[in-house]
């Protein structure tokens, strides 16, 4: 009977459940839209995140592209060892397993740290995540983790290195303008000390090429290393052992660039910005002290008003 009304009217038929597929097409369309945009937050909400996504695009192209050194065997050493250590220590210490700070270590001594054997690797994420239970004052980490373990196995073993990181300028460049990106979202609050750091050593490598007369060529090409940058964006700018104050910031970004410039050009030491770091860590606690300044944390505590809540 319908298709005869329809021929009698001149309209043409409706195929079954049109009205339906255009509906639950447009939900679907508007589902994924708001996931995708519910992961945007999430994933700009800690700066932990991007850190994660770049230091892993970073060893993936390692992997697929350009051979930064990083192997295979070595950086999934560095990572097992830096979560299981997370694991084992979370549960000792009563605090809820959090992830993405060994994720950041593991990737980190992946694209740094080099050794004969991939166990060297697993050590040194050991020693990393370790040192944040371990070596902690009024709650505060003292060192950073990468750089403390990188600094050990330096000093323990001889077949162990840093990468050269020499990653040909497309890639410094690309890795510059992500880590800058990463910066600019303020996910951290850390810019400045990341730019006092840069200028600071980019100034001081300047002003010896300018007293020894060498071509700028050579300053341009000292910075143009991807180790430096990870160091920057990683280590020195690490909220959490870095000082709290704004000046305190300033000094301390002035004063490791100034200690690594003498230990690499007066005592031949090659990986100075590590030791530098290392060394002047400590004098965090006394900068927060006479600059004082709210301590940073990763989210707002959900206990505020009550008891303290745990450190992670």
């Amino acid at each position: 009977m319908t298709d005869e009304v329809a021929v009698c009217t001149g309209r043409p038929k409706r195929p079954p459940n049109a009205g339906t597929d255009g509906t639950s097409a447009g939900a679907v369309a508007s589902a994924a839209a708001r996931v995708a945009l519910r992961l945007l937050r999430s994933i700009r909400s800690d700066a932990r995140h991007l850190q994660i996504m770049a230091l892993a695009s970073l060893l993936a192209i390692n992997f697929a592209i350009i051979d930064f050194g990083a192997g295979p065997a070595s950086s999934a050493c560095a990572l097992a060892a830096s979560l299981a250590t997370q694991f084992l220590c979370s549960r000792l210490a009563h605090i809820p397993l959090d992830l993405r700070s060994p994720l950041i270590t593991g990737l980190s001594l992946s694209l740094l740290l080099r050794a004969e054997e991939p166990l060297m690797h697993a050590a040194a994420g050991v020693i990393a995540i370790s040192s944040k239970f371990l070596l902690r004052i009024r709650g505060k980490h003292v060192f950073n983790p990468a750089g403390f373990a990188i600094v050990v196995v330096l000093l323990l073993s001889s077949g162990a290195w840093i990468s050269p990181g020499q990653w040909g300028a497309s890639i410094w460049f690309a890795s510059l303008v992500g880590f800058l990106a990463i910066m600019v979202l303020h996910a951290a609050r850390r810019t400045d000390i990341a730019i006092y750091f840069l200028v600071s050593h980019a100034a001081l490598l300047c002003a010896r090429a300018v007293w020894l007369g060498d071509p700028w060529a050579i300053p341009l090409h000292q910075l143009q290393n991807g180790s430096v940058l990870i160091f920057t964006f990683f280590m020195i700018s690490d909220p959490r052992t870095s000082p709290d104050s704004r000046l305190g910031r300033f000094l301390f970004a002035f004063a490791v660039a100034g200690l690594a410039h003498y230990l690499a050009f007066f005592m031949q030491m090659r990986p100075a910005l590590y030791f530098a770091l290392i060394a002047l860590s400590p004098a965090t606690l006394l900068i927060d002290r006479v600059l004082p300044a709210p301590r940073f944390a990763w989210t707002a505590p959900a206990c505020k008003g009550a008891s303290p809540c745990p450190a992670k």
